[in-house]
C-alpha cells in the first residue's frame, strides 16, 4: 500500500485531499505545524497526524504533497529530498487523482467554493456519486471531499500558487475573473493571463462555463472560441455574449420567504423554477453555473432545480452558528473588497430591518495594501464596522497596519480594535437584541464568532 503523507495537512485543501486518499485506500499520514478544526475528524478517519515538523514523519513516505504555504527550506520536504521521496506541490498531483474520472474545475476569485458545493450536492442527490473535493465541509454532506463511485469529479480550482494549472478537466467552470493574490500575481494582467492559460488545459472536446455578468469572465468565452473549445454563457441579462455557442439565463429574480432568492432557470432553452435558501443575489449565478453544467452531463435540469432548494450552504460562507439573546452570530470567509460587499448585501437582504456588525480581519499584507481603496468602501451596508490587525497567514509580518485602512474609511461607525479576544470583549458589552453579527475573516478571527456566542448563550442561561 503506498503511503503518502501531506504537510500543511490541517488547511482546507491538503486535508480535502487526505481525506479523499483515505477513502481510495492509500495509507495516509500529516502534519501541521499547529492544531486546526479539521484535524480531529482526520484523526478519527484513522489518518495519523504530526503536530509539529519533523524529519521523522516522512521517514516511510513513498511520496510528499505539500500545500502552497509550506517553503523549500521546511525540514520534512528537505528530509524527503534527502531520501529520494518525491515532493510535490498540489498542482502537480490533483491530476493523478482525477485520472479515468470526467473531470470538473470550478474556478474563479468569487464564489467557487459555493458553486463547486452546489453542484456537488446536484449530482449527489441525482444518484451521480461523484468524487469531490471542495474547499469548505458542505452541510449537507458533511465533509469536504470524498472518493465516489461515480463518473464525475468535481473540484475547487485554487488559483493560489496557479493550482490550477495543474489539472485536466473536462468541464471547467469561471465564475469570475477579478485582481487577487497580488503576492503571486503582481498586477491584473498577470491574474488574467492564468485564466487564460487555464482555459487551454481544456481537451478539444472540453467546455467552458463562464459568466458574462463579469468582464474577466466573459472574456475567457473568446479565449474558448480561439482555442476551438466549445463555451456555455451564463448570466441574468439579456445580453449574453455572442461568443458563446450556448447560454443560460437566470429571469424574474427577486427575494423570497425562505431567505434566499428564488428564479427562472433557462438552460439550453429549457426552464425551471429555484428556489434557492442560502442567501445573496450573488448565489443566483452560481446556481445557474451549476445547472449548467449538469444541462451537459445529460441530466435533469428540473430534478437539480428542485434539488438546489435544499442546498444548505457550506462551512464559514454565510454560516449561522447560532442566535442568543436575540443576537444572530453569522460567520464568512470574505476577504477581497467585492465579497464583502456581497456579503452585507446579503445580510442586508435577509436582515432588512436589524442592525448589522461587521467584524473584518484582514487577510495577508500584501492583499490589504494593493486592493486598499476598495477595501476603504466595501462596508456600505454594515452599521458598525470592527477592523482587526492583519493576519499574516503566509507572509512575514510588515510593519504595516490596519489602522491606515480604518482611517481612509468613510463609514461613520468604523473602528480598530487589533486584538481578537478585545474585540470579542467589546461586542459582548455593545451588542443588543435584534442585533446580527458578521465576521468577516479567512484566518482565525472566527474565534471571535465562538467567544461571542459562548458569552451570549452563557448570559442566556444565566437569565432565564
Amino acid at each position: 500500500m503506498e503511503h503518502i503523507h501531506l504537510i500543511g495537512i490541517g488547511g482546507s485543501g491538503l486535508s480535502a485531499i487526505a481525506r479523499l486518499l483515505k477513502e481510495m485506500g492509500y495509507a495516509v499520514s500529516g502534519s501541521d505545524r499547529a492544531e486546526t478544526p479539521l484535524l480531529a475528524e482526520l484523526r478519527s478517519a484513522g489518518i495519523t497526524i504530526g503536530l509539529g515538523h519533523s524529519p521523522q514523519n516522512v521517514s516511510d513516505a513513498d511520496l510528499v504533497v505539500r500545500s502552497s504555504a509550506i517553503p523549500d527550506d521546511n525540514v520534512e520536504v528537505a528530509a524527503a529530498r534527502a531520501a529520494g521521496i518525491p515532493v510535490l506541490k498540489r498542482a502537480n498531483f490533483l491530476s493523478r487523482l482525477m485520472a479515468g474520472k470526467t473531470g470538473i474545475a470550478v474556478a474563479g476569485t468569487h464564489g467557487k467554493t459555493t458553486t463547486t458545493a452546489m453542484l456537488v450536492w446536484l449530482l449527489t442527490a441525482l444518484g451521480q456519486e461523484p468524487s469531490f473535493i471542495v474547499g469548505g465541509v458542505l452541510n449537507n454532506l458533511g465533509v469536504n471531499a470524498r472518493a465516489g463511485k461515480g463518473k464525475t469529479f468535481v473540484i475547487e480550482a485554487d488559483e493560489y500558487d496557479r493550482m490550477f494549472l495543474g489539472l485536466k478537466p473536462v468541464i471547467e467552470v469561471v465564475t469570475n475573473v477579478e485582481h487577487d493574490h497580488p503576492d503571486c500575481y503582481p498586477t491584473p494582467a498577470d491574474f488574467q493571463a492564468a485564466f487564460v492559460e487555464f482555459v487551454k488545459l481544456l481537451p478539444p472536446d472540453g467546455v467552458l462555463v463562464a459568466c458574462v455578468e463579469d468582464a474577466g469572465a466573459n472574456a475567457l468565452l473568446a479565449e474558448a472560441g480561439r482555442a476551438g473549445r466549445k463555451a456555455v454563457a451564463y448570466g441574468i441579462s439579456d445580453q449574453l455574449s455572442m461568443n458563446s455557442d450556448q447560454w443560460a439565463l437566470a429571469k424574474n429574480v427577486k427575494a423570497n420567504e425562505r431567505g434566499g432568492f428564488s428564479f427562472e432557470a433557462i438552460v439550453n432553452r429549457q426552464s425551471s423554477i429555484v428556489n434557492l435558501q442560502v442567501p445573496g443575489s450573488h448565489n443566483v449565478l452560481n446556481a445557474l453555473a451549476s445547472l449548467v453544467v449538469v444541462s451537459l452531463l445529460g441530466l435533469s435540469l428540473e430534478a437539480a432545480a428542485q434539488a438546489l432548494g435544499q442546498f444548505t450552504g457550506t462551512g464559514r460562507r454565510f454560516e449561522v452558528r447560532g442566535e442568543a439573546n436575540g443576537i444572530v452570530v453569522i460567520d464568512d470567509y470574505a476577504h477581497h473588497p467585492t465579497e464583502i460587499r456581497a456579503t452585507l448585501a446579503a445580510a442586508r437582504s435577509r436582515y432588512a430591518d436589524r442592525h448589522i456588525w461587521a467584524v473584518w480581519q484582514p487577510h495577508t499584507f500584501s492583499r490589504t495594501q494593493t486592493l486598499f481603496d476598495q477595501f476603504t468602501h466595501a462596508f456600505a451596508d454594515a452599521d458598525q464596522v470592527i477592523v482587526t490587525e492583519i493576519y499574516a497567514a503566509r507572509e512575514p509580518i510588515q510593519d504595516y497596519s490596519a489602522a491606515q485602512v480604518v482611517q481612509a474609511m468613510p463609514h461613520l461607525s468604523a473602528q480598530f480594535i487589533p486584538d481578537l479576544p478585545a474585540v470579542s470583549d467589546y461586542l459582548v458589552s455593545h451588542l443588543r437584541p435584534g442585533d446580527v453579527l458578521l465576521v468577516l475573516s479567512a484566518g482565525d478571527a472566527d474565534l471571535v464568532s465562538t467567544q461571542v456566542l459562548a458569552a451570549m448563550q452563557t448570559s442566556e442561561v444565566r437569565h432565564a
